[in-house]
């Protein structure tokens, strides 16, 4: 029996009536071993996208306006990856940002608040109508487009910046991703994205763990995807955060009695105050000095990625 969740949410379904989205045809008749090898490829990757949407679909259905945190995704204590990004970003005022694989849309909201002018695109068309409510409950608008992160069908050297969170991981053709990336931004603009590492022994346990709350086509980043990025962008930096920050994800499991699939974990550490990690802020501190270890950073949780588009 699955542990019962700590918060109960509203079932309400969503049927998107202004999004579309429409992955390529994989039927036609292949005359080579390539092209079969191509189309079975393409055939695979539209399943994914197709398992994806319907995933997140459902998660948008059954969540709550209300209940999700906005500002608390950039200012909480916990939020390690989106606090240094901010910092790296400076004043967003006027600036253009697409945010790829928005999601519920708690970044492209806090964007819209800071004054940015963002476009924000998923696959899931329940959640780029999602964000779009969101945005209108705070007060500001967000632009929706139902696109996936390969193909991104947005407008070429249009961004100041774009920002990707929690998205790469699931990306089975991240040199696609890159590409689309790059056209996206103007001369001179940056990128970020944050996402899983592929190494740390516990988080691997976690994930095997939730599997009710998260797609078994994820894949974890690893270095190699560092010196993907170097074959599209300059001045591509990296930064690791949570190795022995983590500790909170074991509370949560053995204090807390929290299961892996009643609660997402990545969710609920915005959920924190600064009084309840008293505990905790310290590991923070410890972990600044942790990460500057070539082999200890592997066993970090989260990556920060981020480069620039050459003028």
């Amino acid at each position: 029996m699955k542990p019962t969740p700590p918060f109960v949410y509203t079932h309400r379904r969503i049927t998107p009536q202004r999004h579309e989205i429409t992955f390529p045809s994989t039927r036609d008749t292949t005359t080579s071993a390539k092209e079969y090898d191509l189309l079975s490829k393409a055939k695979d990757n539209n399943a994914i996208h197709e398992k994806e949407s319907q995933f997140h679909d459902e998660w948008a259905a059954d969540t709550r306006v209300e209940d999700v945190k906005v500002r608390e995704t950039f200012e909480s204590p916990t939020a390690l990856e989106n606090r240094w990004i901010l910092r790296e970003m400076g004043d967003l005022r006027g600036k253009s940002i697409l945010d790829v694989g928005a999601g519920l849309g708690e970044s492209s909201v806090y964007f819209a608040l800071q004054g940015a002018d963002v476009t924000c695109t998923d696959l899931s068309p329940g959640m780029v109508d999602f964000a779009e409510r969101l945005a209108k409950r705070h007060g500001v608008e967000v632009r929706g487009k139902v696109t996936t992160a390969e193909q991104l069908d947005v407008d070429a050297g249009a961004y100041d910046f774009v920002y990707v969170a929690n998205l790469m991981h699931h990306v089975t053709r991240r040199r696609d991703t890159f590409g689309a990336i790059h056209r996206a931004l103007r001369p001179g603009g940056r990128f970020f994205t944050w996402d899983p590492l592929a190494y740390n022994p516990v988080i691997n346990v976690y994930r095997k763990m939730a599997t009710d709350v998260r797609t078994d086509d994820e894949s974890p980043l690893t270095f190699a995807d560092v010196e993907l990025a170097r074959t599209f962008f300059v001045d591509v930096q990296h930064r690791e955060f949570w190795v022995a920050a983590l500790m909170l994800f074991l509370k949560y499991y053995a204090v807390d009695r929290v299961h892996p699939n009643a609660d997402r974990y990545w969710k609920r550490i915005y959920r924190e105050s600064a009084r309840s990690l008293w505990w905790w802020r310290p590991l923070v501190g410890l972990d600044r000095a942790l990460t500057r270890l070539p082999l200890v950073r592997r066993l970090a949780w989260n990556m920060v990625l981020c480069g620039r588009k050459g003028d």
